[in-house]
């Protein structure tokens, strides 16, 4: 999980601070340039600021989707960092794929986005410790009174089919909240994807991968090699639940992927892992969002 333990390993890796900054990502041009063009055949694709009335406010998001038909909706919790550039590239490419994209702010309560930025580099302690702050309070609760309003938003789009269940995936602490989704629409929401997520899997009694058995989604947990030396046996209480299961689904640890390998602009970006777990996503998808 994302954590100063996690920053220390990203050090001892010899990993730049500055590596694949926001600074020099602000260039939509450049950022999009580092992710791969999508494979898919869904043809153009169109984006939009969105605003979302949540029961504790207004939340700022993206909306994007192909621009014709309807598609399969999916709800993108981001890492830690927010929603930023890096996050509209990656619902474009998967709203080439065939998907319309709804990516959020989840710290819509305490700031609107970028959360991070230029002038607000997450690389600075001061910002960090804010985030942090703003995660302190983003508990069950919350996320589910969120989750209740995008999930509401999704279905009232024009470019979602309703007959088909809709995905969602979330990166770092997203990784809860992919379960906390999938738990409170157990009829509606039929995929999950979490990366390299936080504290999905603990030994407390209130963890939440104690909720998938109330759910009906096809799942994925991709690990981080150093968050699996941290809490080796978080994998087998994965495997324990959902192994029983029918639907979809797969745990594994992604060898020498450090935590946050996913957006192409964190400083452990690894194109080859994030390709890889970008694919394992898409037959997650193909298999449960029927």
């Amino acid at each position: 999980m994302c954590n100063d333990t996690t920053e220390a390993d990203l050090d001892r890796a010899g990993l730049p601070v500055n590596r694949r900054s926001f600074g020099a990502l602000v260039g939509a041009g450049a950022l999009a340039s580092m992710l791969p063009v999508s494979a898919g055949a869904a043809g153009p694709v169109k984006g939009r600021d969105v605003n979302i009335r949540t029961a504790d406010g207004t939340a700022d998001a993206y909306f994007v989707a192909p621009a014709e038909g309807k598609h399969p909706g999916v709800l993108v919790w981001p890492d830690i960092r927010g929603l930023r550039p890096a996050f509209r590239q990656m619902a474009d490419r998967l709203a080439g794929e065939g998907y319309a994209v709804l990516t959020v702010n989840p710290f819509y309560r305490w700031q609107k986005s970028p959360v991070v930025d230029a002038a607000n580099d997450f690389n600075v302690p001061a910002v960090r410790d804010k985030l942090f702050g703003y995660l302190k309070q983003l508990d069950k609760t919350l996320v589910t009174t969120d989750a209740t309003a995008h999930l509401a938003f999704l279905d009232a789009q024009k470019e979602v089919d309703t007959k088909r269940r809709i995905g969602t995936t979330g990166y770092c602490m997203g990784g809860a909240m992919t379960i906390y989704t999938a738990a409170l629409k157990p009829d509606r929401v039929g995929a999950a994807a979490s990366f390299h997520g936080g504290g999905v899997a603990t030994d407390k009694p209130d963890s939440p991968h104690l909720l998938i058995g109330d759910t009906n989604a096809g799942y994925l947990f991709a690990i981080a090699d150093n968050d699996d030396k941290q809490d080796p046996e978080e994998k087998d209480r994965l495997k324990a639940v959902l192994d029983p299961r029918k639907q979809w689904h797969e745990v594994e640890v992604y060898e020498g992927a450090m935590h946050g390998w996913c957006p192409p602009d964190g400083r452990a970006y690894n194109e080859a892992a994030a390709e890889k777990a970008w694919a394992r996503m898409l037959e997650l998808f193909k298999a449960e969002l029927a």
